[in-house]
């Protein structure tokens, strides 16, 4: 009597990432970039043409807090504190949260990690905004005229992309996608024209503010963006869940009851709220939407809900960094923001597109 022959070994499943794992990236992650910012923030207020130590930067923001046991600055290391410093450093964290929020929701809606804020038109029609006020010396509402301008630009020409780009009661994301490139180019050219219309001054203002920079920031500027971001955050969050659905396919998220066409229409007017707000003061910051979401998603995975705050930290981190070597790389001068995150954005766009190609334009 013969034996029967052996089975064969059961074939070895793919180790798969645990969920404890997991969920301690969604605790140490964010842990590590809001120590990471607090770091930055103390860094970068005590660095200029009057230095002040770590521990009186900690004591200046602390103080009014009622902790009075760190050693305090002088009156005027505290001046130039509070009337300077600070409110440049705040502006970056917020101006940097609300771009990487944005682009988040971009890719999320575009289901394409290519995605970020610029597709829609609204820092172009901010563009066209500010030069509008600038070349034809608008002063109705005074030092607010510029940014309410751009604001309201921004957010009107995002709104006319998606109505172009809508037929038969729906938008295709290709149709939105090269509506937005049009509309790109004919704001691009208007700025142009806006450029040779205007004096030396004018051209060297509308130049200045398309490169973006957070010099000259006050507090009343990030009061303003302040609710703002929290009301972005806040709807992003009730949103998450949706947008987790979308990423599965819109006909799928439509058979679990998620309508496709309301949360792309509400979503792109929340990116054209976060971003309008941020570049109506700071000018045109290209690429935070787009590196920051991108490298939380590598860490974290494709839960929204969890990307959300760590890209609102990651882009505060990141525009915190970068407006610090604005103010030194170069001695006694003020690099344009704009220049240094499209020297790191334009690197990891290239690698990022030779990356999503080798995987068949899906998520990495």
């Amino acid at each position: 009597m013969s034996s029967s022959p052996p089975a064969p070994p059961a074939a070895a499943s793919p180790p798969r990432p645990s969920k404890p794992r997991t969920r301690s990236a969604r605790v140490l992650v964010p842990g590590g970039l809001g120590l990471a910012l607090v770091v930055a923030v103390v860094v970068s207020a005590g660095i200029g043409q009057l230095p002040v130590p770590p521990d009186q930067v900690l004591g200046a923001l602390l103080r009014p807090l009622g902790a009075t046991a760190l050693r305090q600055p002088d009156e005027i290391a505290t001046a130039t504190l509070w009337s300077i410093r600070f409110p440049r450093v705040a502006m970056a964290m917020l101006v940097g949260a609300a771009l990487a929020v944005a682009g988040l929701l971009m890719q999320a809606v575009f289901g394409n990690p290519l995605a970020e804020p610029g597709v829609v038109g609204v820092s172009s029609g901010a563009a066209v905004g500010a030069g509008v006020c600038i070349v034809f010396g608008l002063n109705a509402l005074g030092p607010w005229t510029v940014p309410v301008f751009a604001f309201v630009a921004g957010l009107g020409v995002s709104l006319a992309v998606y109505a172009l780009s809508r037929a038969g009661g729906r938008t295709e994301v290709v149709t939105l996608i090269l509506t937005g490139i049009a509309v790109n180019a004919v704001a691009g050219a208007a700025i142009a024209l806006l450029t040779f219309l205007g004096d030396t001054q004018s051209r060297e203002q509308i130049v200045f503010w398309q490169l973006g920079s957070l010099a000259g920031s006050r507090w009343p500027q990030a009061a303003v963006i302040l609710p703002l971001l929290l009301v972005g955050i806040l709807i992003a969050l009730l949103i998450a869940h949706r947008l987790d659905l979308l990423s599965l396919g819109e006909r799928t998220a439509g058979h679990l009851g998620v309508h496709v066409e309301r949360l792309r229409l509400g979503t792109i007017v929340l990116v054209a709220l976060l971003v309008g707000a941020a570049v109506a003061f700071a000018g045109i910051i290209a690429f935070v939407g787009l590196v920051v979401p991108h490298l939380m998603r590598m860490l974290l995975g494709p839960s929204h809900r969890a990307l959300i705050a760590a890209s609102a930290l990651g882009g505060a981190l990141l525009l915190t960094l970068a407006d610090l070597g604005a103010r030194t790389i170069v001695p006694m001068a003020d690099l344009p923001l704009g220049i240094l995150t499209s020297l790191i954005g334009g690197p990891f766009f290239f690698w990022l597109l030779r990356r999503t190609r080798r995987s068949a334009g899906g998520w990495a």
